[in-house]
């Protein structure tokens, strides 16, 4: 007998306001935003580009990513404003049988919108997504001179579970570390609301 997967129970399209009273719309991302998204990634600015896990600016990459989308094995949650894609945040949770609990997170603010609450808008819709989706545990990985987004994970509660040597590889071919920081989603609420 097949168990019916858990599904996202928010609702989208909905609008909220930035900190600097612009309006944003946050939607799940379908296959027809492919484009759309490579674009985003492309306007980066180039420091943000060393430290994408895949390379977005690569329409096969993200025909990947689409894939996943459509297997379940991805939610995305795409922000915009004024008609153009204001940023993103996925959730990414292989259904590995031994890591089926977790669940990681990925977020990106494109450089008009970042101070003004966006990166904590979206962090809050993928924990909304994790608990939908029956998730236990959440992690984020960065390289170790990522400090803004260490210390925003840190303010919404995730704790460092590791620091791996020389672990990724930037587009420069230079080695960094990684950090590995994890949340336990039963403790969500105190931190996003």
């Amino acid at each position: 007998m097949n168990e019916a997967k858990p599904q996202v129970q928010r609702d989208y399209p909905r609008t909220i306001t930035l900190d600097s009273n612009t309006a944003v719309s946050l939607r799940l991302m379908t296959a027809a935003d492919a484009d759309r998204m490579v674009t985003f990634a492309r306007n980066l600015p180039a420091d943000d580009l060393l430290f994408l896990r895949m390379d977005i600016t690569n329409p096969d990459v993200v025909a990947q990513w689409v894939q996943n989308l459509a297997a379940g094995r991805t939610v995305t949650v795409i922000a915009e404003a004024n008609g153009a894609m204001a940023g993103y945040a996925s959730l990414h949770h292989p259904e590995v049988t031994w890591q089926r609990h977790l669940g990681e997170i990925r977020i990106q603010v494109g450089q008009h919108y970042r101070s003004q609450g966006l990166g904590r808008i979206l962090a809050a819709e993928i924990f909304a997504i994790a608990r939908d989706l029956g998730l236990r545990k959440l992690m984020a990985q960065m390289t170790s001179d990522q400090k803004g987004a260490i210390a925003t994970f840190k303010r919404l509660g995730f704790q460092m579970e590791a620091l791996l040597q020389d672990f990724v590889i930037d587009r420069s071919e230079r080695t960094r570390d990684l950090i590995v920081m994890a949340y336990d989603v039963t403790g969500l609420t105190a931190h996003v609301d």
